[in-house]
């Protein structure tokens, strides 16, 4: 333990700083992570930003769909920058130390921004629903006031319980040790780090992992199970390709973010193992961020003639 980030605290230890292990357990390949998450970051930076962009600028692009796909763009660039340039300022000066106060506000971040994720993507398949499901009702249902309005609650509304469920994190004492076995400050890392009994903090942890994360899931179940019933009756295969296909960029996000954020977080505290945890995070953090603007253009028509338009302009 680095005792520099060890101060007495009525004849107990409590850590005042963290050490962000990371990939420190790979000292050959320091060079090469660099590199390599320097690429993903300026690709998630560009992808995302792309996408920002044209769905501002293309008249054809000028409904709630691309609406609240760039709000997720912008999301997505928020998310993958609260961990990436901290994991390229470790690798690249090797300084892995971090204050609790840093630690803790990367947390409470990581935590709000993730959250608004989960609520953007119930809100997008929402979206998918009236439109298919109520196509007659949509332009009422999805009007620009409603839209704005729903998208702010998703980048709000969790603001309040991850503030609070970081500081009562943070509030503990962590005297085992100051080493994170992790490249950024997660919650269930740090928890293992903290003295004595932390069954209410993980009981915490997971209650509002359900309410964040699960709850949104299941109203996106429950979206695309009314969406694939209408589909199905639609009269022509024509119909039904073309619902699936705006269907189908959505839910492999869906599948990808919280599929391995909710392995993470619902797992049992025992079965965490510090490689299965890197290995995870990695997917929710910076594999999804990477490959949304792909899935979204790759997929859809409307953006790849948006993008065809804007060549031809330039």
């Amino acid at each position: 333990m680095d005792l520099t980030a060890i101060r007495a605290d009525d004849n107990a230890s409590t850590v005042t700083q963290f050490i962000l292990l990371g990939f420190s357990d790979l000292p050959n390949l320091q060079g090469f992570l660099f590199g390599m998450f320097s690429i993903v970051y300026l690709i998630i930076l560009i992808g995302n930003g792309f996408i920002i962009v044209i769905t501002r600028l293309d008249p054809a692009l000028q409904k709630p769909m691309y609406f609240f796909l760039a709000n997720f763009s912008s999301l997505e660039i928020c998310y993958v920058s609260v961990t990436l340039p901290r994991i390229l300022f470790n690798i690249g000066t090797q300084n892995r130390s971090i204050s609790k106060l840093a630690c803790a506000t990367q947390t409470c971040f990581f935590l709000m921004l993730g959250a608004t994720e989960c609520f953007l993507l119930a809100v997008m398949s929402y979206d998918r629903y009236v439109a298919i499901c109520n196509p007659l009702q949509y332009p009422l249902l999805m009007n620009p006031t409603k839209c704005t309005q729903m998208a702010a609650g998703a980048w709000f509304a969790g603001i309040p319980v991850q503030i609070g469920q970081t500081c009562q994190i943070f509030s503990l004492h962590f005297c085992n040790s100051n080493k994170i076995n992790h490249f950024f400050c997660d919650l269930p890392p740090i928890l293992k780090l903290a003295c004595g009994d932390t069954f209410i903090n993980e009981l915490s942890v997971y209650l509002v992992a359900i309410l964040f994360a699960a709850v949104p899931f299941l109203l996106i179940l429950a979206s695309y199970s009314k969406i694939i019933a209408t589909v199905l009756r639609l009269p022509t295969a024509t119909g039904r390709a073309k619902a699936f296909s705006t269907c189908s960029s959505h839910l492999l996000v869906v599948f990808l973010f919280f599929g391995s954020a909710t392995v993470t977080y619902l797992r049992p505290k025992s079965t965490h193992s510090p490689g299965t945890d890197k290995l995870l995070s990695m997917f929710y953090t910076i594999v999804t961020p990477m490959f949304n603007p792909l899935i979204y253009s790759l997929r859809n028509k409307d953006v790849i003639a948006a993008f065809r338009k804007l060549l031809l302009k330039t």
